[in-house]
């Protein structure tokens, strides 16, 4: 199956799309093959692999883990749709505060893979959306911190005016916040 990669404006940030074949039956994709990513300088290997189910308007995000217990994801939407996000969190980056958004579905089988030292986060634009995504590290607790998700330094322009939002989210830092105590910094 081909495999095609998109750079988006955040270094490191990329959209991936593959083919898949539907009929009458229903589908088949090939979401990753580990040589076809290394074939596209993905050289990714995974320890843990999530899925979470949504309602529409439910927001998740804006996480990271820290330097301590760094953590990339491959993200894919496996029912309904997301608008997916990342933001780059590298203090020093030319794009450090800066945002991309895509939309994910199970129709297109489209992929973002968000690296270590991005925030991510989506919100359901279906009326149901199920996510899985692969990581590059375990998820530890310690090493975790939530990015405001409607920061106006950051200024994510989201689909949805009043998102359904958890407890840990609604508690956000700022981006003014991260930079007193940056848990990425980029050294070009």
């Amino acid at each position: 199956m081909e495999l095609r990669v998109t750079p988006t404006k955040l270094a490191g940030v990329v959209l991936i799309d593959t083919d898949f074949f539907r009929d009458r039956r229903g589908f088949f994709v090939e979401n990753y093959h580990r040589r076809r990513f290394a074939e596209h300088g993905l050289d990714l290997e995974f320890v843990q692999d999530n899925h979470s189910g949504s309602a529409q308007s439910v927001l998740r995000g804006l996480h990271y883990q820290d330097e301590t217990a760094p953590m990339g994801k491959l993200v894919r939407c496996t029912a309904g749709a997301i608008f997916d996000v990342a933001v780059d969190l590298r203090v020093g980056a030319p794009t450090f505060g800066h945002w991309v958004g895509v939309e994910l579905s199970a129709q297109t089988m489209r992929q973002v893979l968000v690296p270590s030292g991005f925030a991510h986060g989506f919100v359901t634009l279906s009326e149901r959306a199920e996510v899985q995504y692969k990581c590059t590290g375990y998820y530890t607790p310690a090493a975790e911190g939530t990015l405001a998700w409607n920061d106006p330094e950051v200024g994510i322009e989201w689909p949805v005016d009043r998102p359904v939002l958890s407890a840990r989210d609604q508690k956000g830092i700022s981006l003014r916040e991260y930079r007193e105590k940056p848990a990425f910094r980029y050294f070009g």
